[in-house]
Parts: structure tokens; sequence; C-alpha cells
């Protein structure tokens, strides 16, 4: 029961997503086995119906994730991750997730489940997230568009095909277009 303990002392009896303190439970971030206290958070029962698709998304909730992004445990950082890419459509969402910090195990982690365990990395192994900035590497030609895109040229607010790990999206020349990861650097 030590680990649950811990949970509630850390959470301090309340929600780590959203801050209720309506009866919190313990929620394992998935892959992990919830066997740790850094693999599992607090979690209300309103988001908790939602991280599991049980209830459809209510965007309004969830701007509560302006405070647990900048959570210290890489678990809530998972998971509010997650969440925002899941309402990436919104431009709070697109904009908050842009703005997170995360080291690299604690992004991969939270890019496991987002469309199986696929990871977006630049030519430089370097991984990749949505609202990132790019910078093209090599002149891309452009096809069906009539136009190439020059070295150097800069792709912002990039979007993850979440199937393939070797395609971003970008908008060049005002055209939303897909770059092939290995064609860019992050900026």
């Amino acid at each position: 029961m030590g680990i649950y303990l811990d949970l509630e002392e850390r959470a301090d009896h309340a929600c780590e997503l959203c801050g209720s303190k309506q009866n919190p439970k313990a929620y394992t971030v998935s892959p992990k086995s919830g066997e740790q206290l850094d693999e599992i958070i607090s979690a209300c029962e309103t988001c908790i119906s939602q991280l599991d698709g049980e209830e459809d998304i209510n965007p309004d909730h969830w701007r509560c994730l302006n405070d647990s992004v900048w959570s210290q445990v890489p678990a809530v950082q998972v998971m509010a991750y997650r969440m925002l890419s899941r309402l990436s459509e919104t431009d709070w969402a697109a904009d908050l997730q842009g703005m997170m910090y995360m080291d690299d195990d604690t992004m991969e982690w939270a890019q496991m489940n987002l469309g199986g365990s696929v990871v977006h990395k630049d030519s430089n192994g370097n991984i990749l997230t949505a609202g990132d900035s790019v910078v093209l590497i090599q002149d891309l030609n452009v096809k069906g568009a009539g136009f190439t895109a020059k070295r150097g040229t800069a792709v912002r607010r990039i979007s993850l095909v979440a199937d393939n790990a070797e395609h971003i999206e970008g908008k060049i020349n005002d055209q939303r277009i897909v770059i092939l990861t290995k064609y860019v650097k992050k900026s």
C-alpha cells in the first residue's frame, strides 16, 4: 500500500491533471506497469473517463492543463501531452503543447500511444513534436504544387502523421504538404 500513500501525498489528495479533489484514483500511464510511483498519476473520474474514451472529450475541461504541463512528474507530463495531442485541432491546445518541455525519454514515452509506438525524429535523431519548427536540409520538389521548397526554408508549427514516423505535415508557400523527416532538422 506504500506506493498509493506516496501518490496521495505527492498529489495532495487531488487530481494531478485538473486539480479536482473529488475522489481521485491511481491511474497507470501506459505502457508502464504501475509498479513504481513515477509510472502512475492521481486522476479524478472525469479525467479518467475522457482519457480512456469512455466519455466524449470536453475541450473546456482540459484547459486545466495550463497548470499541469509544468509538473515535474514525468507521468503527469506524459498524460498532459497525450491529451493535448488529442485536442490539437484547437489552437490553445496546439500552442500549449508547443510550449511543453520534456526530456527525450519522457517525450518518447508520451508519444508511444499516439498512433502505436510511432516516434518522429529529424535527420539528426532529435524527437519532433507537434508544433515544433523545422528547417529543410535540402531542396525539395513539391509534386502537384509546381514549386521547389528551398534548403533552409523554415516550416513552423508542424503536425505529426500519426501512423508514419517518417512523415510530418507543414505549410510552405501557403500550401500544406507532407515532408519526409529525413529532410528536416529541428530548429
